[in-house]
């Protein structure tokens, strides 16, 4: 382990860190920052939460700062791609608070937005940019980007890309990027196609792995409740109302699901909002920054936003439709314990969603703690699975009360009692 002043980071790059209160680098940034700054392509497996972003930005960064002058009309530099507008919001804004007080450029394109403002903002070329494949394939389309001058390239949460079929843009962009060059690619997961997409386009990678794929965090409590899809607004709205100041995601599978998931909870007095496909991009991006700064303390959202929101302040997640892919499920729950903190997944398991369950289990090796109801047949014929809890992600202290199978009423008779926790006296929703 080291502190980042032992990297012989160029001084506003540390001052910079030390500004933003970080000193101490997390696992993937101990193993990749070293390898990366020799100039090695990296390989990085690692979930999300775990500090992947400083892993490729500050040697990215601390190699611009390195190399003299300005960008050319219309070139680029280093260039990191991701698969969602909000993660690449998300990137751009933490190289930007480790570039401050420096000549480097960070810029974004992404869909949804003005790209007459993108490309007026290109000419003038840029050290950094961060953007989703798409929408730079229609950039290079309209020769309003030069990639010649590109020699850094990180991929980020590769395997969505993967997931969402950007591996034909990729196709089109790589071509068109300046050689020699430095390529880093992160990942939460490594499928077949990682590989294949790792031994095309990495040069002898050094490969760093901090925890093994289908793993959460450390620090995240899980627990299940089983119950009837008819039952699932009455408990959310339990489960709400058991920490109202606590910031809250809640995941539902489908756009229009989520949309009207969030108007029957505002109707119930909860201060809620929702990011989905059908919202525009600044329509989703005054939302994450309501939530982030706790104007609203319930967010509803579909996958668009597995990976794409980085607020240390979420103390739980609830899984309120389970989700299709498994993978989805740890990319989900990663949204909370962030930077260190603690935090709380909480999933909702109707009859049609055992298998997904056991799918989802299956995975991450785990059994995930029951809080309330009982297991479907299917589940523990299927699986293996018993009813009893504990023996996996985090201990089990779900926000019912301890219990095997089913839930134990909390002392004021309630199911799904707060206790394990220290919660806050409870108020009703305004």
């Amino acid at each position: 382990m080291f502190d980042f002043d032992m990297l012989g980071l160029a001084p506003t790059l540390s001052d910079a860190l030390k500004r933003n209160g970080f000193s101490e680098p997390t696992p993937i940034q101990n193993q990749a920052i070293p390898l990366a700054l020799e100039g090695h392509d990296v390989l990085g497996l690692a979930q999300t939460g775990t500090g992947k972003t400083l892993a490729f930005g500050l040697p990215l960064i601390d190699a611009l700062l390195a190399q003299p002058g300005k960008p050319l009309p219309k070139t680029v530099k280093a260039l990191v791609l991701a698969p969602t507008r909000e993660l690449v919001n998300q990137i751009a804004e933490s190289l930007r608070q480790l570039t401050e007080g420096t000549k480097l450029r960070v810029g974004t394109v992404v869909g949804g937005q003005s790209i007459n403002r993108q490309i007026n903002f290109l000419s003038r070329g840029t050290d950094i940019l961060v953007a989703t494949p798409g929408r730079l394939i229609d950039l290079m389309d309209r020769k309003s980007v030069d990639l010649s001058q590109t020699r850094q390239l990180v991929l980020d949460e590769a395997d969505q890309m993967l997931d969402l079929g950007f591996i034909h843009a990729l196709r089109k962009i790589a071509p068109k990027l300046g050689t020699p060059r430095q390529t880093m690619l992160f990942s939460a997961t490594m499928p077949k196609q990682m590989e294949e997409l790792s031994a095309a386009y990495l040069t002898n990678p050094r490969r760093v792995q901090v925890s093994p794929p289908g793993k959460a965090a450390d620090k995240i409590t899980q627990s299940v409740h089983f119950l009837g899809k008819d039952d699932k607004p009455r408990k959310l709205r339990e489960v709400l109302r058991q920490d109202l100041d606590a910031l809250t995601l809640v995941f539902s599978r489908t756009k229009h699901g989520a949309e009207r998931l969030m108007k029957g909870l505002v109707a119930d007095g909860f201060n809620a909002a929702s990011i989905h496909g059908n919202k525009s991009q600044g329509q989703r991006d005054r939302a994450i920054k309501a939530f982030r700064d706790g104007d609203i303390n319930v967010l509803v959202a579909t996958d668009v936003a597995a990976r794409g929101i980085d607020i240390p302040g979420v103390a739980y997640v609830v899984n309120y439709d389970l989700p299709e892919v498994p993978d989805n499920y740890v990319h989900r729950i990663g949204r909370t314990a962030r930077a260190g903190r603690e935090g709380e997944a909480i999933a909702f398991c109707a009859p049609d969603e055992a298998d997904l369950l056991r799918q989802i289990q299956r995975l991450m090796k785990i059994e995930i703690p029951v809080a309330s109801g009982e297991a479907p047949t299917a589940l523990t014929e299927g699986g293996g699975q018993s009813r009893r809890r504990g023996g996996g992600g985090g201990g089990g202290r779900g926000r019912g009360g301890p219990g095997k199978g089913g839930f134990k009423p909390a002392a004021h008779g309630k199911p799904g009692g707060s206790e394990g926790r220290g919660r806050r006296p409870r108020r009703r929703a305004a």
